[in-house]
């Protein structure tokens, strides 16, 4: 069962991370507000926000948990809501729902669900790159740099890619933990790195926190894949049982349901074991793990 300081830490970031999307994203005007309107439909009203969580929960341990973590949680989601216009589109997934509403293709029209994804990486990297958000040149150059590794061929839309390759072939084990890295992973781990570098921290703690982003990643993305076999549409809010239906090797589907919930118990135990250098500093991301492992949406 998750803590309650856990879930009520987890809604203040949330909270925290809307009210900078709800400045940051375009009031809708003048002939380009269609745009606008579905770029706050895909950002707005919606989400864990599991990202900007990390990247606060990492900064944290290092005492630097303030407007640096803000600004970069909030970049970071920007990515992840454009990830999920592009991946809900017919040429992908040709989802239905996302967040409990209709996907923003489905609630608009496809050209411009992939002008608001565009528009919302775009907005992602430029409140990263900016001066006006008071972090160094330093540290908006490593940041912007890392999140592109993140997001490009080398990260999530590699793993995309593999994960259009995957439909109706029989990928191994070895094949689906490489496109869970790259497509689910790399996201996560460049939150928690993000923290790293705001906080400054040594280079053993960075490894540890990358070693710890490893295993969370794929724990969320078994715990998904778990969800999309068991989980309860209304409470999830998005279209399921969509792998089965495109016969795509999933970590269930490949272990066994039973096997994959034990994975789950085995990644919890050596990503936490991980955070041991940090001691009692590291117990919000050692309960995170708990809630990524058993949420049900």
């Amino acid at each position: 069962m998750t803590s309650p300081s856990l879930l009520a830490r987890m809604q203040a970031v949330a909270d925290r991370t809307e009210r900078e999307l709800e400045r940051l994203l375009p009031v809708p005007a003048g002939a380009e507000a269609r745009l606008h309107e579905a770029m706050r439909h895909a950002a707005l009203g919606g989400g864990k926000r599991v990202r900007p969580f990390l990247v606060h929960a990492s900064a944290d341990l290092f005492d630097e948990e303030g407007p640096a973590a803000t600004v970069t949680g909030t970049a970071v989601e920007l990515v992840h809501a454009y990830s999920l216009v592009h991946d809900d589109l017919p040429a992908m997934d040709d989802a239905e729902l996302r967040r409990g509403r209709p996907a923003c293709h489905r609630a608009f029209d496809e050209a411009t669900a992939i002008l608001a994804g565009d528009a919302l990486q775009a907005l992602a990297f430029g409140i990263l790159a900016d001066e006006a958000n008071g972090m160094a040149a330093d540290l908006r150059a490593g940041l912007v740099t890392g999140l592109a590794r993140a997001a490009g061929h080398g990260g999530m839309c590699g793993g995309q890619q593999i994960d259009l390759e995957a439909e109706g072939c029989r990928l191994d084990l070895d094949a689906i933990t490489r496109l869970q890295e790259l497509k689910t992973g790399a996201l996560i781990a460049f939150s928690l790195d993000a923290g790293w570098m705001i906080g400054k921290g040594s280079t053993e703690d960075r490894h540890a926190l990358a070693g710890y982003g490893a295993d969370l990643g794929l724990a969320f993305q078994i715990r998904d894949d778990l969800l999309d076999l068991t989980g309860d549409p209304g409470l999830v809010g998005k279209d399921l049982r969509r792998d089965g239906e495109a016969e795509k090797a999933t970590f269930p589907s490949l272990m066994g349901t039973d096997e994959a919930r034990a994975a789950l118990l085995e990644l919890r135990a050596r990503g936490c074991a991980r955070l041991d250098r940090f001691g009692d500093r590291s117990m919000v991301l050692r309960e995170f793990f708990d809630y990524v492992i058993n949420r049900e949406l």
